[in-house]
């Protein structure tokens, strides 16, 4: 089987966080949360890596990502906004990214065989590679598809609020992602709430996505056949904010019956900085696991 390549999205950095902060080091090396998830997606048996940026930022990032050719194979597409089918124009005004259906689909020249898609600022540990590089090396119909399912007391901070996708899973399969914009850390548990005074209890144990997804080719074909029909029904509405969502292009596969999605479960513990308290929490865990040896003292040495 074809090892399996790794898109990572990143063409949201800027916006997001006015610059490329999220490529903070978190080591006395220098190296970001992003040098880890590489060096761990080597480890898993990935053969290459497909960073997602905009034009904007490609001269800071490629300085960010120097050296690691000599590990990997690596390549480059680019997002950007007047990136649209034949007969669409951007909206007046538009300066906001397609989202990150629309993401997956600008690397879809890059990608040639199964494919992984992940955040460029989330640690997500060894072994959730190790589980869905696994999965796409095992012979699977073009439609078979696969997620890494998080314990949801693993994918908290104690500085505020996080966004997740609460999964329901039917025989191992998933059958529904409801995004929770707003969930709160209770101890080893969470609540999220809609409005700010009512909080629903989640319990710690929960499957929730964060973004780490196994796909065939077969989902590069949908994302271009599902595009259009995306900008059709809510360009009119929403011309200026609305997105083309990885999950719901997936969710609406799944709810046609058209695709399957296998939920990999892991006790990996993730890790972001999400609030600029996060980051001592960050250094201070991936420290631990250097110590402990499950990394070398050089990344890429």
């Amino acid at each position: 089987m074809k090892q399996p390549t790794l898109v990572v999205l990143a063409a949201g950095m800027g916006s997001r966080f006015g610059g490329l902060k999220q490529m903070t080091p978190v080591d006395n090396q220098g190296n970001s949360i992003l040098h880890y998830s590489i060096y761990d997606a080597i480890q898993a048996g990935f053969g290459k890596v497909v960073f997602v940026i905009k034009k904007a930022i490609e001269e800071d990032f490629r300085q960010i990502t120097a050296g690691l050719e000599k590990h990997i194979d690596v390549a480059y597409a680019f997002q950007e906004v007047d990136m649209l089918p034949s007969g669409f124009q951007v909206p007046e005004g538009r300066t906001k990214p397609w989202g990150t259906g629309h993401a997956v689909l600008c690397a879809k020249d890059e990608v040639d065989g199964p494919f992984t898609v992940i955040n460029s600022d989330d640690f997500y540990g060894r072994g959730a590679y190790m589980a869905i590089a696994d999965f796409l090396r095992q012979p699977h119909s073009d439609r078979e598809y696969a997620m890494v399912g998080f314990l949801l007391k693993n994918a908290l901070t104690e500085n505020g609020s996080v966004a997740r996708g609460v999964c329901e899973l039917q025989n191992g399969n998933l059958a529904k992602v409801t995004e929770r914009t707003k969930i709160f850390k209770r101890g080893s548990d969470a609540a999220y709430t809609e409005d700010g005074e009512h909080f629903v209890p989640l319990s710690g144990d929960t499957v929730v996505s964060m973004n780490f997804w196994g796909y065939q080719p077969s989902m590069m074909e949908e994302l271009e056949r599902r595009f259009p029909v995306f900008l059709e029904e809510r360009l009119p509405k929403d011309p200026v904010k609305c997105e083309f969502y990885l999950p719901f292009a997936t969710d609406a596969l799944i709810q046609e019956g058209s695709a399957s999605v296998r939920v990999l479960k892991t006790d990996e513990t993730w890790y972001g900085v999400t609030y600029r308290e996060d980051l001592p929490t960050v250094v201070d865990a991936i420290a631990a696991m250097r110590r402990a040896g499950k990394y070398p003292e050089i990344l890429f040495g």
